[in-house]
């Protein structure tokens, strides 16, 4: 793990139980803003590279993960619910080490 994706980790893990429930009533697009508006905020100065693989990377992985449970591990329907093929599924679980 890079030092950016460190502190995006660890900076995004430190809110206490007030901001996740605070995070909990807004929608997702609102918690990434907040989430993205932060991590520039501690990055203090530090350069930064490659931010859109990274966020990708770190909200594909949970979405895949609750949509396998979801559907009780049925990836046609996991495929299906996510828009993607089967095979396409199959690709991005074993990337996320969920296969």
């Amino acid at each position: 793990m890079t030092k950016t994706e460190n502190l995006f980790s660890s900076k995004h893990a430190e809110r206490n139980g007030k901001e996740r429930a605070k995070a909990a009533d807004a929608p997702l697009r609102e918690c990434v803003r907040e989430a993205l508006e932060e991590f520039f905020l501690h990055l203090d100065g530090h350069p930064c590279q490659g931010l859109y693989d990274m966020v990708l990377n770190e909200v594909e992985g949970p979405l895949l993960d609750v949509v396998m449970n979801q559907t009780g591990g049925n990836q046609s329907s996991a495929a299906e619910i996510l828009g993607i093929s089967r095979g396409t599924l199959r690709k991005k679980l074993r990337a996320h080490a969920l296969l």
